[in-house]
């Protein structure tokens, strides 16, 4: 039985979900399993690509508060060179 959503990390989500994929592309599978097993996969792909989308988010956030940052933290720097001299 999988994890919790929250429990699971991506690259735990993604190794079940490779696993799942396996199992559809050997065949062999009755239809029923195969149903559950594709069922299982897309929402193992769902969930991979929500923490994906998460991941995303935050790089930009970090991308955009470092931008915003950049100028007054290059000053503070400048600022604690000068004081160091003094």
């Amino acid at each position: 039985m999988a994890a919790p959503k929250s429990k699971q990390s991506f690259e735990e989500l993604y190794k079940e979900l490779e696993t799942k994929v396996a199992l559809l592309e050997q065949g062999g599978l009755s239809l029923d399993d195969s149903l559950s097993t594709y069922e299982d996969a897309v929402a193992l792909a769902q969930r991979c690509q929500e923490l994906l989308n998460g991941a995303e988010q935050r790089i930009t956030r970090l991308k955009e508060s470092i931008a915003v940052n950049e100028p007054a933290a290059a000053y503070d720097a400048f600022a604690d060179e000068e004081g160091d001299e003094a």
